[in-house]
């Protein structure tokens, strides 16, 4: 049974919840191994997931409120607030008055971060790059192909969070 997607209605999901659980099912268990694997690899980075997460929206994004940051990252306020503090304490990001409305604040990537972000980034890389040269050449050529589908996946997905 196969929903059709209402572009109109952000509630609406175009796959049917019954086909996402029986793929959710068979790779779900394959996922946390490899994410606990990676999570491994990566011990010992200067910078959480999260605040790589938060970094990459910032300089993809450029400075934006803590609001947009924590609607983007699917946290609530007081949680990005905290993230931020930790980054801003270690002169990662800035916050400045946001020249459009003054009453509002931006929070910016400053140059010490995109640094810190760029060497984080590379290392998180070839910690999936080892990981990854295992793979059969056909099978990392599919794994190209799932990057698409995974970035989409993080980008569309949007639940329903509480109000603070």
């Amino acid at each position: 049974m196969t929903q059709h997607h209402d572009e109109t209605d952000p509630t609406k999901s175009p796959s049917d919840y019954e086909d996402a659980v029986e793929v959710a099912r068979d790779i779900q268990p394959a996922l946390n191994k490899l994410i606990l694997i990676f999570q491994r690899t990566a011990e010992g980075s200067s910078l959480t997931t999260s605040q790589v997460s938060i970094m990459n929206q910032l300089r993809l994004r450029g400075p934006s409120r803590v609001s947009t940051i924590a609607q983007a990252e699917l946290i609530r306020m007081p949680t990005a607030s905290n993230a931020l503090y930790q980054l801003e304490r270690r002169g990662f990001v800035e916050r400045h008055r946001d020249e459009e409305d003054r009453r509002g604040v931006l929070v910016a990537l400053t140059q010490l971060g995109e640094s810190e972000l760029a060497i984080v980034s590379g290392q998180r890389a070839a910690a999936l790059a080892e990981i990854m040269r295992w793979l059969e050449p056909e099978d990392l050529a599919t794994a190209r192909e799932m990057g698409a589908v995974i970035s989409k996946l993080a980008d569309v997905y949007r639940p329903t969070m509480d109000s603070e």
